[in-house]
């Protein structure tokens, strides 16, 4: 708002610092939302056409060439040094839909990095992860707003239960869900799911799990070893009705406090509803024994 910029332009003038410009509100550029927050960029079919507005505005209202003058460059960082992430096989078959939409560039990036080729499949076009793969790596997403149709995807269903008897399969927050073996929809409706874990959600009974997260790990999963530590990042609105797996790790918040969603563990099948950003360095996690933060 105008008001909000002339407040914004006298802090910043105050302490030196210079305004390039500012971008009014605009209802051109608003982006759709969700329960989870904005609609994604890839399900966004007015996509192109908001972008262009979006740089109109920008052109007609920041000082593109003053702004361009002041950049500097930066000290490009090795992979090495951007993350400690390991690839969880050498051919990784991936899941990558509208239900399975929410991976970190990062993540992926760093896999690349250090050799890994990722094999993309579609559970909600009846897909199985790729048999050559060595791993299968479901991420987060939307599941509860497809659920009718992977509860009836019998060819991914049946390939993905194929695979998990040689090889590892591992799920985050909506892959997790999916790996379970139902899902009850915002309308009650329960779902059957891939049943590889026992894992029961529901969106009828919503709850909010949001922050930063410290885990542990009991045992091993795709891409880190028992004990190591990771840190990971959860959001989501399912509840647990009910998780009769083994835990795959201790689990904490930001603030050192005890997480009850552990992640499982079924034979080569792990899941977690954190999502995996980084490998963490710092000493193992033990502030409910110790009284100390991780």
């Amino acid at each position: 708002s105008p008001r909000h910029e002339t407040l914004v332009r006298v802090g910043l003038d105050r302490i030196g610092l210079p305004v390039f410009g500012a971008l009014q509100k605009a209802a051109a550029i608003e982006l759709p939302e969700r329960h989870l927050g904005l609609v994604q960029a890839e399900e966004d079919p007015a996509l192109t056409d908001r972008l262009a507005r979006l740089a109109d505005l920008a052109e007609a209202n920041l000082d593109l060439d003053a702004l361009a003058a002041a950049a500097r460059p930066t000290r490009a960082i090795s992979a090495a040094e951007a993350t400690r992430l390991t690839p969880p096989g050498q051919r990784i078959a991936l899941a990558r839909d509208a239900a399975f939409s929410f991976v970190y560039p990062h993540l992926l990036a760093a896999w690349r990095a250090a050799g890994a080729e990722i094999l993309p499949f579609s559970p909600l076009a009846n897909e199985a992860p790729d048999d050559s793969a060595d791993v299968a790596w479901l991420p987060g997403g939307y599941p509860e707003l497809h659920a009718g149709r992977l509860a009836n995807a019998e060819r991914f269903r049946a390939g993905l239960i194929r695979f998990a008897a040689t090889r590892p399969v591992h799920g985050e927050c909506g892959g997790f869900m999916a790996l379970g073996a139902g899902l009850v929809d915002a309308d009650g409706v329960r779902h059957a799911m891939v049943g590889l874990l026992g894992l029961e959600t529901s969106y009828a009974k919503r709850r909010l799990h949001l922050g930063y997260r410290h885990a542990r790990l009991l045992t091993d999963m795709p891409g880190a070893r028992a004990g190591s530590a990771l840190r990971g990042h959860e959001f989501h609105y399912a509840s647990i009705l009910a998780q009769p797996d083994a835990p795959l790790a201790q689990v904490e918040d930001a603030n050192g406090a005890p997480v009850d969603e552990t992640g499982a563990r079924r034979g080569t099948v792990t899941g977690t509803f954190f999502h995996w950003v980084d490998q963490d360095l710092t000493p193992a996690v033990s502030s409910a024994a110790s009284g100390t933060r991780p």
